[in-house]
């Protein structure tokens, strides 16, 4: 096979991320805490996981660092964004998900990550209300100004390399708008024009990385860069771009659990997913608009898996319900429920109860860090466009809806991707089928 021609890591890789929240400072503080030999990053497939490459007597398991170029974490700078002004060390001691003794050790560091003044509108999230924000006329203003601090904080840092990720609140629902989002022309002309209702700050953060040689990778469920005229700038640029949503803990027990019924061909009534949560993400998702951007990422996971048109008699009619429920005393510790009717043997009805205490920004942190490098290899591997085999870490992932492709939602079939463009990227046969 033809080896993939995929540039070195050389030099330092910067990790920008959008919001310095509960998630994102978990994610920092893990890194610098794994790179001093004082935690682990677990979670994460770029450092832990193993694939096999090669077959028969040839056949091996290496690391993905061993198969393709992947940036070492002692090469990582990191640079925030965020409406409200404290660093990276204040925020982690808020957010309240790590003890003292995780973040203490490298408290000097995490001082000097200050957030750079957001691109917000406050009408995209009504619940948070920071004062340190940019002072940007028009949409266009906000692109430039962010396409500034990109190439500042790239200079400042000496980076080779810089990612650019989405790690802050969920934006209320953007519904797709032929006119403004289908062709690149009319999405800078609508930013030009400060068209606010069509164009989300997160818009301008995805146009302004690639712009500017950054791979855009979108965290929330925001619909941002899951636009044709995203998707026109990513062939422009050769930027490689993923989303959306990380998929942390009950849509991972879904994309995992659904196969499992569908692998066993039994039938299914409902499935009712309810979740409880504390952190700045559940106070936002509050709102019934930004909540509908969540539901949608959600709702889209089960009947991609569990297909009506292909087994009626078993998933003809799923009624599927998802709810988020803003409840402060559990903060980050989301607990997710989920109430699955199945039915068997000439219809007899059955029912599983999954009950997931999960801690939301310790399933996310390995995802930011794995997309972020994954993105940056992809990259240097002359990948461009939607990256699909990205599909593992997101709830809802990005596909060509303009021509009536459907996502892969299925755990197993995604980390066969994933797989498959590893071990492309390190110049071995792409060998697993998808089935």
């Amino acid at each position: 096979m033809e080896k993939v021609e995929v540039k070195p890591a050389n030099g330092k890789l910067g990790i920008m991320v959008v919001g310095c929240g509960a998630v994102s400072t978990t994610f920092i503080t893990g890194v610098l805490m794994a790179r001093k030999g004082l935690s682990k990053p677990v979670g994460s497939l770029t450092q832990y996981d193993k694939i096999r490459v090669g077959r028969g007597e040839n056949k091996k398991y290496l690391s993905y660092g061993e198969i393709a170029p992947i940036a070492q974490l002692q090469d990582i700078v990191f640079g925030t964004w965020d409406v409200y002004p404290q660093n990276a060390y204040q925020a982690a001691v808020y957010a309240e998900v790590l003890k003292a003794k995780d973040i203490e050790p490298v408290r000097d560091e995490l001082e000097k990550i200050v957030p750079m003044k957001a691109a917000f509108d406050r009408n995209f999230a009504k619940r948070l209300d920071g004062d340190n924000v940019k002072d940007c006329a028009t949409r266009w203003d906000m692109v430039e100004a962010l396409r500034q601090d990109i190439r500042q904080f790239k200079a400042e840092n000496n980076c080779d390399r810089i990612v650019v990720a989405w790690a802050a609140s969920t934006e209320i629902y953007v519904p797709y708008n032929e006119a403004v989002h289908k062709n690149l022309a009319d999405l800078e002309k609508a930013m030009k024009d400060d068209d606010r209702a069509n164009i989300a700050p997160s818009m301008c953060y995805a146009y302004a990385a690639m712009m500017e040689g950054a791979p855009f990778t979108m965290g929330a469920p925001n619909t941002t860069v899951d636009i044709p005229a995203m998707w026109e700038l990513a062939e422009k640029t050769r930027m490689p771009i993923s989303g959306k949503d990380f998929k942390t803990g009950q849509t991972l027990v879904k994309s995992g659990f659904a196969p499992i019924i569908g692998t066993r061909c039994l039938g299914m009534n409902g499935w009712f997913s309810t979740n409880i949560l504390g952190n700045r993400d559940g106070l936002v998702l509050d709102e019934p608009d930004n909540f509908r951007t969540k539901e949608v990422s959600k709702l889209s996971t089960l009947e991609t898996i569990l297909k009506a048109d292909e087994q009626p008699d078993l998933y003809g009619d799923i009624y599927h319900k998802v709810r988020i429920n803003y409840y402060p005393p559990r903060n980050d510790d989301k607990e997710g429920w989920d109430n699955i009717d199945i039915f068997g043997w000439m219809g007899y009805p059955m029912q599983i109860k999954i009950n997931f205490l999960c801690r939301d920004s310790i399933l996310a942190a390995p995802l930011l860090l794995d997309l972020c490098l994954l993105s940056d290899l992809a990259a240097r591997a002359g990948r461009y466009g939607i990256q699909r085999f990205l599909s593992f870490y997101l709830k809802s992932p990005m596909h060509d809806f303009t021509q009536n492709e459907e996502p892969v939602n299925n755990l197993f079939q995604q980390y066969t991707m994933l797989k498959n463009a590893i071990r492309e990227m390190g110049g071995y046969e792409a060998d697993e089928e998808i089935d």
